[in-house]
């Protein structure tokens, strides 16, 4: 056992959406500038823990501390990239015309919840939290049960640079109970989650009743769409980067890789290479690529695929099992599937580990068709030299992010998210903002312009 957490419930939850509303008053109120120096204080907190961070988050969920230690640094990121906008967060826009003049400002929108999931939970919960201080809300944040500690040692971070009482609060706790409890309070006016889309169904319904706005990331089934003529050793590294990093626990992850028939043996090969080279051990050596899976019950779901692909008549080309050794954690190779095709879970579901599905394909309109031949909208990724076929595939693939001869990379400022079953809103620079704040219209006469009279005889 790593520690011992309480198990907040309702109690909890109404002491610190309280807490939230009692302060957020003087949080809204306080001049953006203050609150840009205070979310700096806090990246330079985040900057100077930064390996003990990492420490703890490698500890927490079983990811590998080389991936780790970037995280901690790109949560710092996070905060300084939402200071240095809160200053005009509220900002609008003059909207002239005839005898009036309109414009608009955009205000805080109270308290909000932030549920935040285990996989990069440390740099997801800044994700969520920055622009919503920066906004001027308050927040209580429910991280999820199985990586609780990072999520504290935050809200230790962020009152240690002086942000007041009450405006970051945490309670811990398990989804259907203490979730709940923060999803229907009516104190709370938006919930912003990351985690799985069947969750996110559940709090569109625990919100309706107190009518929530909510923002939704959430589960992917990402292709990667692999042309002949591609650069094929960077779409190789990009492909194995990708699913194989972070233990494959990631929503953006390319968990099925869409090949070109005349590229598909040579390049399946290749990749059976490299996946059986992926370095699995003690998540704290920096050489290892791929640490434990986060939990036994997520263990035993990542297997249930392994015989669901057999069954349905996929080859198992690399991985599958647990190493020999794995008595004392929840270890799994990477995974690679072969000869799969668009109707199987393995090529449908979100598995959410380590686990790749190759699937073939003759033409671009079948390529785009199974690319597209899924739930989820969240990520896709393409490699191709047509420059015309980059750019038209891209504004035809059912995804909220297309990255073109890349792996994920993320510039800050752009908008992130997903659509269909992969999630609702942006995030993302001025994006962000557009949850946390509600835009106000003000409309000022610049004269005397005639008003229609009723009732006057």
């Amino acid at each position: 056992m790593l520690c011992a957490v309480a198990n907040g419930g309702t109690e909890e939850i109404d002491g610190a959406a309280r807490a939230a509303m009692a302060a957020f008053g003087t949080w809204r109120d306080t001049a953006s500038t203050e609150r840009k120096k205070l979310l700096h204080r806090v990246a330079d907190l985040i900057e100077a823990h930064g390996e003990e961070i990492a420490l703890l988050e490698t500890c927490d969920t079983g990811q590998p501390i080389r991936f780790m230690s970037k995280a901690a640094a790109r949560a710092a990121e996070n905060f300084r990239f939402f200071a240095d906008r809160a200053e005009r967060a509220s900002d609008g826009l003059a909207l002239p015309t005839a005898g009036h003049l309109n414009y608009t400002l955009r205000q805080p929108v109270g308290p909000v919840g932030i549920i935040t999931p285990w996989n990069t939970p440390f740099m997801l919960s800044t994700w969520k939290m920055a622009p919503a201080l920066a906004a001027g809300c308050t927040v209580v944040h429910k991280p999820a049960e199985w990586s609780p500690v990072t999520a504290m040692r935050l809200a230790e971070l962020v009152h240690e640079a002086g942000v007041p009482p009450g405006v970051v609060n945490v309670v811990n706790g398990i989804g259907e109970t203490t979730g709940r409890a923060l999803t229907e309070h009516p104190d709370i006016k938006a919930i912003g989650f990351v985690g799985d889309t069947r969750t996110g169904r559940a709090i569109m319904r625990q919100g309706a009743e107190t009518l929530k706005r909510v923002h939704f990331e959430l589960g992917g089934k990402n292709p990667v769409v692999v042309f002949a003529d591609a650069d094929l050793d960077r779409a190789l590294d990009a492909t194995v980067f990708m699913i194989y990093s972070l233990n494959g626990e990631r929503c953006t992850s390319g968990s099925r890789v869409l090949l070109e028939r005349e590229i598909y043996d040579e390049f399946v090969g290749r990749l059976a290479e490299r996946v059986r080279r992926i370095r699995l051990g003690n998540p704290y050596d920096p050489a290892t690529e791929l640490g434990p899976l986060i939990h036994p019950l997520h263990l035993e779901k990542v297997l249930g695929y392994v015989s669901a692909g057999r069954e349905e008549g996929a080859t198992l080309v690399a991985g599958g099992v647990c190493p020999e050794d794995a008595a004392d954690g929840n270890y799994f190779k990477a995974t690679l599937f072969g000869d799969a095709d668009r109707s199987m879970r393995i090529a449908r579901e979100e598995v959410f580990g380590p686990f790749l599905t190759a699937i073939p394909f003759d033409t671009e309109e079948e390529a785009l068709d199974i690319a597209n031949d899924v739930d989820y909208g969240l990520a896709a990724y393409l490699w191709t030299s047509d420059v015309t076929r980059a750019h038209a595939f891209a504004r035809r693939l059912d995804a909220g992010m297309v990255w073109v001869n890349s792996e994920n990379v993320r510039h800050l400022p752009t908008p992130f998210g997903g659509m269909k079953a992969s999630g609702i809103g942006r995030d993302g620079g001025d994006y962000s903002f557009d949850f946390y704040m509600e835009t106000k219209n003000i409309d000022i006469a610049l004269e005397h312009h005639p008003v229609p009279k009723l009732g006057n005889g």
